[in-house]
């Protein structure tokens, strides 16, 4: 299908642009959504009637979304979530736990803008990108740790995944060792 576009789509194209994409990409997201319209004689000259219009606002919005990535450009956002030894998370940070956190530190972002392809299941610094506009995108960092302690830790530069063993507990599996052999030697079994 043929279609006028609106606005900015990703690779598609630009504003004004007459292109041929799949019905079904037309009919379920780019003509619902305002993002271009049926490439029909009557809809070239209403395009062209509005095209500044369309341009203006086009440069509005992107002049806003410009405006808040400013603000959010290198942020740091912590999410606390309770996870095992290993930094596994137990349940998983999303997109919608993202804009809430963001909602808690005074931006407005849409979940729809977060771009997250995976939920986020483990414990760490994980970079995420914001599509704010079509032309401006920004990355934060989500710092997902068990405690706020640990979070500041993981913000200095502290690997915590990383599993560190004492000297004592090596000594004690040690010894946890020479009994186990002690005693399957008093059962008859073999010798250490």
């Amino acid at each position: 299908m043929k279609v006028i576009l609106l606005e900015r789509v990703g690779r598609t194209g630009s504003i004004g642009d007459e292109v041929s994409v799949k019905d079904g990409y037309a009919r379920n997201f780019l003509l619902p959504q305002g993002k271009a319209l049926r490439a029909t004689e009557a809809n070239r000259k209403k395009f062209e009637a509005e095209r500044t219009v369309i341009e203006k606002r086009n440069e509005e919005r992107r002049n806003a979304a410009a405006g808040i990535a400013e603000g959010l450009n290198g942020r740091s956002v912590i999410m606390i979530r309770q996870a095992g030894e290993t930094g596994q998370l137990y349940g998983s940070v999303a997109s919608r736990d993202i804009v809430e956190a963001l909602a808690n530190d005074g931006f407005t972002v849409q979940r729809s803008q977060v771009d997250l392809a995976d939920p986020i299941k483990s414990v760490g610094l994980h970079t995420v990108a914001l599509l704010l506009h079509p032309e401006v995108a920004v990355s934060i960092t989500v710092n997902v740790a068990r405690s706020e302690d640990e979070a500041n830790r993981q913000a200095q530069g502290e690997d915590l995944t990383v599993t560190t063993y004492d000297e004592d507990t090596e000594g004690d599996f040690s010894a946890g060792q020479a009994d186990a052999a002690a005693d399957r030697s008093e059962l008859g079994g073999e010798e250490a």
